[in-house]
């Protein structure tokens, strides 16, 4: 086994030519200062958020491969109406990967760095495509005894947004919520905390096989938004909910006008008096992915008292402040067998990212294709 002086890291470069490169390179291992440890990475997962870093804009169906077995080299090219958009990264060679877990084999001086020494950590703070992290000792959480790396890999971005979206309807007087893909990992996710907490949860699938997914783990609401009755479908669960906040994947499209409306709908059958400019109820789109890359639509039919905005984990969780994270962060923890466990569909090496058969699997973003990297696997 390496010391962890060095070690391989997955690097992701667009350069201006409108080329994208992922390799893999061998980079020293930095040196832990007073409060920071390194850890052994041996698990972190392939989020969409990750993709958009990893592959950026570039058109993967024209993926080639080159380089050997153990140092693959992946080209592919950039559209050029995406280039602008790359601006801001080209000719930078960038590390990739929000999160993950793995052991710490070496700490700098302080108590809270020394405390973590041979713990098995969840991390946060990018770069952890690699199979050494140098970071601060108050970016890993310490997971329970029993607990793996692959465990506690996924402990970041997925549970702290589905308890996000929770905590957001709550901030901003909603009683019940809508999400969109809902059978993905963050999905089944979400559903759990609302069945624990007693939050009422509208979820939009794509196909039968989702909606099963749901049904199994005790979801009540489920709407196929490829069914002929889908609108009928999700006014009826919206009347019976009260739901007028929703998370949205998609993005593109009309499905985030389709809500707005369905909410619309749902509010005026239950209402006391007609108004010619809609209810005075707000109803609020809150879009964190885009999985259809066309622009929203949002036909009219929803009065005037709606939102549709961005929403990121990040910002978020800068606005609730330390002690709310904290209290998020130890719930997760908790929880991380139960509520907010994650399932992959395949655990592969640093070089085996960069097998086309692979990319042509994760970079399609398919519900219930989650992929996990072991970056130690071959060592």
């Amino acid at each position: 086994m390496s010391d962890g002086r060095n070690g391989l890291q997955l690097r992701s470069l667009i350069k201006k030519s409108g080329e994208l490169e992922i390799s893999l390179v061998d980079v020293p291992t930095p040196e832990p200062a007073a409060d920071e440890v390194v850890v052994r990475v041996e698990a972190t997962p392939i989020n969409p958020s990750d993709l958009g870093l990893l592959v950026g804009a570039a058109d993967m169906s024209t993926a080639k491969a080159s380089g050997t077995k153990d140092a693959p080299v992946i080209t592919a090219k950039v559209p050029e109406g995406a280039m602008q958009a790359m601006g801001a990264r080209l000719d930078q060679s960038l590390p990739v990967g929000n999160e993950g877990a793995g052991v710490v084999m070496r700490t700098g001086s302080s108590d809270a760095a020394k405390a973590l020494l041979g713990k098995t950590v969840s991390m946060i703070g990018g770069a952890m495509y690699a199979q050494y992290r140098t970071l601060k000792a108050r970016d890993c959480q310490p997971l329970p005894e029993g607990t793996t790396a692959a465990e506690g890999a996924s402990w970041f971005v997925n549970p702290l947004t589905a308890l996000g979206m929770t905590e957001t309807m709550k901030r901003e007087g909603h009683k019940a919520l809508v999400h969109t893909a809902a059978a993905s990992n963050l999905g089944q996710m979400l559903n759990k905390i609302c069945i624990k907490d007693g939050i009422p949860l509208v979820n939009i699938v794509r196909s039968k096989e989702q909606a099963d997914i749901l049904h199994k783990i005790g979801a009540k609401y489920v709407v196929d938004s490829t069914a002929p009755s889908f609108l009928d479908d999700l006014t009826n669960a919206l009347v019976e909910t009260g739901a007028t906040i929703a998370f949205d994947a998609i993005s593109g499209g009309r499905l985030a006008g389709n809500i707005l409306r369905c909410m619309e709908v749902a509010i005026n059958k239950t209402a006391k008096e007609y108004s010619r400019y809609g209810s005075s109820v707000h109803k609020q789109v809150y879009v964190y992915g885009m999985l259809d890359t066309r622009p929203i639509e949002l036909p009219p039919g929803f009065g005037m008292a709606w939102g549709v905005g961005g929403w990121l984990l990040t910002p978020f969780l800068q606005k609730i402040g330390p002690a709310e994270i904290g209290r998020l962060r130890q719930r997760v923890a908790s929880e991380l067998k139960t509520t907010f466990a994650s399932h992959y569909t395949k655990v592969v090496s640093l070089p085996e990212v960069l097998d086309p058969a692979n990319i042509a699997v994760y970079a399609k973003r398919a519900t219930g294709e989650k992929f996990l990297i072991n970056p130690n696997k071959f060592a």
